[in-house]
């Protein structure tokens, strides 16, 4: 036979689990918050990092923050002075932009395009006027996502290996941008 509690009894031993579960969980949140820091972080042993040898190593060199800005500054001149609008970027080795500048009046489309012009060059070590005719044997070459096979960028090296790119979009052809790419890449020390 089964025994049925009252409403009341039933309301009473409800609160009191309730007031029990809760006791217990501020009490194991009440003794983690003032366990010592020490034992906390005992808990967590980190693994010893690992040393890496010589030949398992490379060294590159980087264009510098202020090396870009002069050659971005070196190429807007050059534009401004042909009453061209452009926009120029950098990229480093990685391809990663270190900076882009656009000119006063640059179109919209050129940010982007310069971005990938400059790309472009440091991934292939070549001006990308050189690489638009590649694209004769070779069409898909254009497909790589990032990359902008039109004149206008241009690799920048230490010894023969490419550390930097620099490009240069929104004069009316790509000679131009070109032009105004070297200018930029000259004016690195």
């Amino acid at each position: 036979m089964k025994k049925t509690l009252s409403r009341r009894t039933r309301i009473a031993t409800g609160g009191a689990v309730l007031a029990a579960v809760a006791a217990g969980t501020f009490g194991t949140v009440a003794a983690n918050a003032s366990a010592p820091q020490a034992a906390q972080d005992s808990a967590v042993t980190a693994a010893p990092a690992a040393a890496a040898g010589k030949r398992d190593t490379t060294t590159s060199t980087h264009l510098t923050i202020d090396a870009a800005s002069e050659a971005a500054r070196a190429a807007l001149k050059a534009a401004e002075k042909e009453g061209q609008r452009i926009t120029v970027a950098v990229v480093d080795r990685n391809g990663n932009t270190i900076l882009t500048m656009r000119g006063d009046g640059a179109g919209p489309q050129s940010y982007e395009s310069a971005e990938k012009k400059a790309y472009t060059a440091v991934s292939w070590n070549a001006p990308t006027s050189e690489l638009e005719g590649r694209l004769e044997n070779a069409p898909n070459l254009k497909d790589i996502p990032g990359t902008l096979f039109l004149g206008g960028g241009v690799p920048v090296t230490a010894g023969k290996a490419p550390i930097a790119g620099i490009g240069v979009a929104g004069a009316p052809s790509g000679t131009l941008d070109e032009k105004f790419a070297q200018a930029g890449a000259a004016a690195i020390d």
